[in-house]
């Protein structure tokens, strides 16, 4: 036997799917997180895969694994003491930024201290023209100085970021040469290295950010691997990648910048998977765990991309899947603040303590504690029994607010609750409107542990027509870094008028980057597999500040057709803004190439439909609307396709539990999901 396994490591529980190849079966599991001993939880799922399901470490033969480490090292702040290296009076790069309010919605919005204080930012002398030719040579005298005071100010890292070296990055490999030989005890990152692209802020953040946690996601790689090693894992892991691929696990510990949003990103790919299998041509993905919830947008079965995503409090310019952390998840707590006001997050109670009626210690108020208080919770096992539910501990922690609220704890409970769909129906709103879309032509789709929880109250506020719930998805996550393809982005910055002279120098540039993409696909991943090529470039009228990424076609390309290549421009600005001008000049600032290699996906056949009642297991109460409810109980593992109920309702399966309030009916498609239909 052959298995492929998916890891995805969240704030409360690690999930775990194993794909058989021989037989297209998947079996799923979740341990509790442990972000005491990170590591701890992937050892536990695989000797668990071993006595649950037989499943041997050594016929593992593909392991990937998405993991949050780096993010929450910026969140946490937590990461090296680092220094930057500028070009001399460029020293306010990180501070100036952009100039923008991180939210424009909160009048007392202010932009977060960067990573890399004013005092530990070193300029250097040398100048570099935007042509790439040199107008002042590295003054080595001034890199020592610079050297000097990093020392003094105790810097672990140095990231060396200088103007215009996106044309020609040969100042900051000659910094980066002399401080090995001046100081070879620091770390070097050079901005050019790990993200080339043309502006200086842009390369600056992207450059930092990567710095920042390069040492502690390495480290972390390392006791990955060695972990996996004593458990006769044979192969090295793979992880999965801010652009929705996978990459090898020794790979990302020096281009860590790739990983960062790895968890949400599988959670995306995952959610097209599903979407592709159901038949909705859109979908908005709500992925609600532990600590977060995050939303995407999905159309024909593929996602969104974008570039400038949210690290933290810092945006990174390296592609990524278009992923949106929105509001709180089943770990969030509750509490009151001065004036009596009932809030909800941001604070979570992770996986330890966790939630009160967890068990383990947690005393406050969390979402998942007012859910078991209104009887949603606690009729069947939770988290493939690695949780017992105490409802009176999560009584007991809901009980310490409804006295300062003059509410009832139920009452309380379903307060907490609104709250909480409150805050992800304001977040969603400002989403829909930056991206244009109606949400009643979007069939909300729910994952993670809490997602089927809290979604037909979401999909209610926002009148989507249908909530699709994949037959696992508390697993999701994990499924789609089983699934996850091999993929990278390779760039190179032109900046070249879009005319007949710069055909040559476009196709050389492109020759270039598919000899990088199939040297990095071939050798450094050991693929050998068929390949996608996917070309596009980011162009603009003359005279604009910014771009917009193009899709090309490959034949426009070899056969020199700029006319093509212009008219995909025109329309690409037609479709965003709603004007083009085909007698304006073009430019190319920068070629884009993309290499995917497929990985083995599992078959999920149709099956027949039935036509024979919903069975239900017995009724519960809950407090639903206002008042006590006797509702019927499903358990998922039972419900058959084409089998349908109305709602209320409370479905119950080992990996989350999903609660259909009034005005949904459900049914069960032919791939096992679950589709309720706001009525």
């Amino acid at each position: 036997m052959a298995y492929r396994v998916g890891v995805d490591i969240g704030g409360t529980f690690t999930d775990f799917c194993a794909f058989n190849e021989d037989t297209n079966d998947l079996y799923t599991l979740k341990v509790l997180s442990r972000p005491d001993e990170p590591g701890a939880e992937v050892i536990e799922g695989i000797q668990q895969l071993e006595t649950r399901f037989g499943i041997p470490p050594s016929q593992i033969h593909y392991f990937t694994h998405g993991t949050t480490v780096g993010v929450n090292t910026v969140i946490q702040r937590k990461g090296i003491t680092l220094g930057l290296i500028t070009t001399e009076h460029f020293v306010d790069v990180l501070e100036v930024a952009r100039l923008k309010m991180p939210d424009p919605y909160d009048l007392h919005s202010k932009r977060p201290d960067p990573l890399i204080s004013k005092d530990r930012v070193f300029p250097v002398r040398e100048r570099m023209n935007a042509d790439g030719s040199v107008d002042t040579p590295v003054d080595p005298e001034s890199v020592s100085a610079a050297v000097e005071h990093a020392r003094a100010a105790g810097v672990e890292g140095l990231v060396v970021a200088l103007i215009n070296a996106y044309r020609n990055p040969a100042h900051e490999h000659a910094i980066k040469d002399l401080i090995h030989h001046l100081a070879p005890e620091m770390h070097v990152y050079c901005a050019t290295d790990v993200w080339s692209i043309i502006r200086e802020y842009e390369r600056t953040i992207t450059a930092v950010i990567h710095g920042y946690v390069q040492p502690r996601v390495s480290h972390y790689l390392t006791s990955l691997q060695e972990a996996l090693r004593a458990l006769d894992v044979p192969v090295d892991p793979f992880v999965t990648k801010s652009n929705g691929g996978v990459m090898r696990a020794e790979l990302g510990k020096t281009a860590c910048a790739q990983m960062l949003l790895s968890g949400t990103a599988s959670g995306v790919i995952g959610a097209s998977f599903i979407a592709r299998l159901s038949g909705f041509e859109k979908t908005m993905s709500l992925d609600i765990g532990g600590t977060s919830a995050d939303v995407a947008f999905i159309e024909n079965g593929l996602p969104q991309y974008g570039l400038g995503e949210i690290i933290g409090e810092f945006p990174i310019y390296i592609p990524t899947v278009a992923v949106t952390s929105i509001g709180a998840g089943g770990g969030s707590i509750a509490w009151v603040d001065d004036l009596g006001v009932l809030k909800v997050g941001p604070e979570s109670a992770g996986s330890i303590p966790g939630p009160a009626c967890y068990g383990h210690g947690g005393t406050r108020p969390t979402i998942t504690d007012a859910f078991v208080v209104l009887g949603f919770m606690g009729g069947a096992d939770l988290g493939y029994n690695t949780i017992q539910v105490d409802a009176e501990r999560a009584r007991t922690a809901v009980a310490s607010l409804s006295t300062r609220l003059n509410l009832s704890v139920v009452e309380t409970a379903e307060a907490m609750v609104n709250i909480a769909v409150s805050n992800m129906y304001m977040e969603v709103s400002k989403l829909i409107s930056k991206y244009g879309i109606d949400p009643r032509d979007y069939a909300l789709q729910a994952f993670g542990g809490a997602g089927p929880m809290l979604a037909c109250f979401l999909a209610a506020e926002l009148g989507a027509p249908h909530v699709l719930i994949p037959p696992t998805p508390g697993v999701l996550s994990a499924l789609g870094g089983l699934i996850a393809d091999i993929k990278n982005d390779f760039i190179t910055t032109l900046y070249l008028d879009l005319e007949a002279t710069v055909l040559p120098v476009v196709q050389q540039a492109y020759g270039q980057l598919k000899e990088q993409a199939i040297t990095w696909l071939r050798d450094e991943q050991g693929y050998g597999g068929a390949y996608d090529l996917i070309y596009a470039a980011d162009m603009r009228y003359r005279g604009q500040s910014f771009e917009i990424e193009v899709q090309l076609d490959a034949t426009w390309i070899a056969q020199g057709d700029l006319g093509a290549i212009a008219s995909a421009f025109h329309q690409q600005h037609e479709r965003l803004y709603e004007y083009a001008d085909p007698q304006a000049d073009v430019q190319l600032i920068t070629l884009r190439l993309v290499i995917i290699g497929q990985s083995p996906k599992p078959h999920f056949p149709a099956s027949p439909e039935t036509d024979t009642p919903a069975p239900v297991m017995r009724n519960v109460e809950v407090y639903l609307s206002g008042a006590q409810r006797s509702v019927p109980l499903y358990d998922r593992q039972q419900l058959q396709p084409g089998q349908r109920f109305s709602g209320p309702a409370v479905i119950s399966q080992s990996d989350c539990t999903t609660c259909v309030p009034d005005g949904f009916d459900g049914r069960i498609d032919a791939y096992g999901n679950l589709i309720l239909r706001l009525t």
